[in-house]
């Protein structure tokens, strides 16, 4: 949980700041720092160096963004908002996680400040960040969509929340007693984000979009490899077979 990533500048606004078992990523809006997905626990202090290496200070988070109530998202949420005093957001029905009425996994939870509901925006100094519901993962996976600028063009980020179909298979949803209509969920979720135009996709994992090997290229050319408007949904389509397989085989 602790490899390390170099934090970067990934494109305008947007860097990461996390590790290869935990994205973390951080907009600068002008008017204080917007952290997206903490990580793990025992990550935090990579998270802290790393966003010092970028040049920013870590107090100057004023808002944490948590995807979903997994450990691998949130379990440093308290422990930075010690360190910070920042304001927590999390998706609304994410809630009974974070309160142990519904188990996934052992987490560290915390006391989130907002609640988000589908089509929220938040908003900090030159950001806005639109917020889609999309259950399947959890039931309360939120995905993020915001502007980005650079060299005087603007790109549409995108964030798809809760990717994962490990949640998803039969012995999970047997073991923590879920619904297999989450199933479903999922794939109307992919549904809905596949009519989301996104010239750059965040990987809300580093395997979701290769940030790993992205980050490599940028030392190394000068054409970003970030952006790239086909990858969101390419990336879609291989979730929504992947999630079909699922679903007819009952695996």
């Amino acid at each position: 949980m602790n490899k390390y990533i170099k934090p970067s500048k990934l494109i305008g606004n947007l860097y990461f700041a996390g590790t290869y078992e935990a994205s973390t990523h951080l907009i600068d809006t002008g008017d204080g720092l917007i952290l997206i997905d903490p990580g793990y626990f025992e990550s935090l202090f990579m998270v802290i160096n790393n966003i010092w290496e970028l040049g920013f200070n870590p107090k100057d988070i004023k808002y944490i963004l948590v995807s979903h109530a997994h450990s691998d998202h949130m379990d440093a949420t308290d422990e930075l908002v010690k360190l910070t005093g920042a304001k927590t957001f999390i998706g609304e029905d994410d809630l009974p996680l974070l309160t142990g009425e519904i188990y996934h996994f052992p987490i560290r939870p915390f006391k989130p400040d907002v609640l988000i509901k589908d089509g929220d925006i938040i908003s900090l100094g030159n950001t806005k960040i639109k917020c889609i519901k999309t259950p399947g993962h959890t039931k309360g996976t939120i995905s993020f969509f915001f502007d980005i600028e650079e060299k005087g063009n603007v790109y549409k980020a995108g964030m798809f929340g809760g990717a994962g179909c490990n949640t998803l298979v039969k012995k999970f949803l047997d073991k923590n007693c879920l619904p297999y209509e989450s199933r479903n969920l999922f794939l109307q979720s992919v549904e809905r984000l596949l009519k989301e135009k996104v010239d750059v996709f965040v990987g809300n994992h580093v395997q979701n979009n290769n940030t790993d090997k992205k980050i490599e290229l940028l030392e190394k050319s000068d054409i970003n490899p970030f952006i790239d408007s086909t990858e969101w949904q390419k990336f879609l389509l291989e979730r929504k077979e992947r999630i079909k397989e699922i679903i007819n085989n009952n695996e």
